[in-house]
């Protein structure tokens, strides 16, 4: 069916303050260049259902704490190219992410997704169901870190998984990293959100406009990239897509 010129006009206003809202999330200074990405290779690619839950997380009100679309299309990649089957997820929200990787892998794949909150979960529940690949998502509620610890309990869950995604907590960042260089198999990957904190990790004029949170984590985040980085037990890649990315490769 054709769209309305007064549908269209509708429409548009929509569209940009979707842009605008994830453009803020990015580090990418040009909307229109971010604009163009979403445009050329990460909309036209987007399931349907990814994208309906995008955009139920969009009137969320911490919509902020979503991964970005980009972002979990390169996740999605990277998952096929490891031929990963078992992975994990600390920070779940809606479920956004969790469905993007549901739906990279296999059919007997499985997620372990771990958040302190289901109700957010829930509101994104019903997308992940009609998608089919509830049967992937096991959810746990609670504390992460007391999670981890009652799976290192048992033998069998050491080096059990093949990637984690790591978006929960700033501050417990390398708490969390060292229980993952156990659950994560040798050669497996860890990957951490906002590790550039929107860029006020390489320093901020003392007039910006940050609260004394975003200072905090902003510091939280430069010891966290310091230890990463001096952590030879890990190869580390850190990009710049979304708020800062960093993939750690176990190497023993």
């Amino acid at each position: 069916m054709a769209t309305s010129s007064a549908e269209k006009k509708n429409e548009e206003p929509k569209n940009r303050r979707e842009v605008l809202n994830l453009h803020s999330k990015t580090l990418l200074k040009s909307e229109s260049l971010y604009q163009y990405i979403l445009d050329t290779t990460v909309v036209p690619r987007e399931p349907d259902c990814l994208r309906e839950l995008r955009e139920i997380t969009a009137e969320h009100p911490w919509a902020g704490m979503a991964s970005l679309p980009d972002e979990v299309q390169f996740i999605s990649m990277l998952l096929k190219i490891m031929n990963a089957k078992n992975t994990l997820e600390i920070g779940v929200f809606t479920g956004y992410s969790v469905l993007a990787t549901a739906l990279a892998l296999p059919d007997d794949g499985k997620i372990l997704a771990l958040d302190i909150n289901r109700k957010s979960y829930d509101l994104g529940l019903p997308v992940i169901q009609k998608a089919g690949v509830e049967h992937k998502i096991d959810f746990l509620e609670g504390p992460a870190l007391t999670t981890l610890d009652e799976l290192l309990a048992e033998e069998k869950n050491k080096g059990a998984f093949d990637f984690a995604f790591v978006d929960a907590d700033k501050f417990n960042y390398y708490n969390y990293h060292q229980r993952m260089l156990q659950l994560v198999r040798v050669g497996g990957v860890i990957a951490y959100d906002n590790t550039l904190w929107g860029g006020s990790v390489a320093g901020m004029p003392p007039d910006a406009p940050i609260s004394e949170r975003d200072k905090m984590i902003a510091e939280s985040t430069r010891e966290f990239n310091k230890a990463i980085a001096a952590d030879h037990r890990v190869e580390v890649c850190q990009l710049s897509i979304a708020d800062g990315l960093t993939l750690c490769r176990r190497l023993n």
